[in-house]
């Protein structure tokens, strides 16, 4: 058994992603809290570019959120009221700043990785000029590139309670 797993292993080491999933299955040769482990960094690291993307939305830096996409990147705004879908790509919203001050926060976030590719579900609610405007979910779909974890998708929804929730702290407080 041990010369399948010394043959297994070596044979995996040459093929990262085929082995990890290998490896997730039977478990064989790398411990169950290693792989938890390696899931639980990725996660953390993946909903930390949706949370850094929410703040550059509310500091109305267009930059520094684009800074964050692979360069084809798109987004879809989907809202329950209107017909259709709205689509951006990174270039067009490279140099935007918004006209009103927004604040969108985001809550009980669901992040999946697999290997390379992971998403992030993260209910929302957002207020511009400190004023309730909707709520809705996003999602980001973020690719693995040179070691870094980069936005290739976003898309959101924009309703009303009940069809989506407030933020549980309550209203934001206001800014100045």
């Amino acid at each position: 058994m041990a010369y399948v797993t010394d043959q297994l292993n070596t044979a995996l080491a040459s093929l990262p992603c085929l082995g990890l999933a290998v490896l997730m299955v039977t478990g064989a040769a790398v411990p169950r809290s290693a792989l938890a482990q390696a899931a639980t960094d990725d996660s953390v690291r993946v909903l930390a570019v949706a949370e850094a993307a929410l703040d550059a939305i509310n500091r109305g830096d267009g930059v520094a959120f684009t800074d964050l996409m692979v360069d084809e990147a798109t987004m879809f705004r989907v809202a329950a009221a209107r017909p259709g879908y709205g689509v951006r790509t990174r270039a067009e919203t490279r140099g935007q700043r918004p006209s009103r001050t927004v604040t969108e926060r985001g809550f009980d976030a669901i992040v999946h990785v697999s290997g390379p590719l992971a998403t992030v579900w993260l209910p929302y609610d957002l207020y511009l000029d400190g004023e309730w405007s909707h709520c809705g979910v996003d999602t980001f779909t973020l690719l693995l590139v040179d070691g870094t974890w980069k936005i290739a998708s976003m898309s959101w929804s924009v309703e009303q309670p009940p069809a989506c929730e407030r933020h549980p702290d309550g209203p934001p407080a206001r800014r100045p």
